[in-house]
């Protein structure tokens, strides 16, 4: 693992503890950062970290607090509250 990737994991729990402890700017700015470092560096982000964060406003996703998630034909269909909308296939 290299340094950015090391980099991008560590900003994924920091992201993840800010939103936790309700400093959602402090987490969108986290997720941003990790965004750039990705870019610069032609990494692709994790499964999980693409999964919990919003891709128009760049919030850190908390099912119940600032996200909706419904399943609908064999989706995931997660809703942040700026009201985009993310689908992800799911088997039974």
């Amino acid at each position: 693992m290299n340094v950015a990737a090391e980099r991008i994991e560590r900003l994924h729990e920091l992201a993840r503890a800010a939103a936790a402890s309700g400093e959602d700017d402090r987490a969108r700015y986290y997720v941003r950062l990790a965004r750039r470092v990705a870019e610069r560096n032609r990494l692709t982000l994790p499964r999980q970290f693409r999964r919990f964060t919003c891709d128009s406003c760049d919030a850190y996703l908390r099912p119940g607090k600032n996200a909706r998630v419904r399943l609908q034909d064999g989706h995931v269909v997660v809703t942040c509250d700026c009201g985009a909308h993310a689908r992800y296939p799911y088997q039974e």
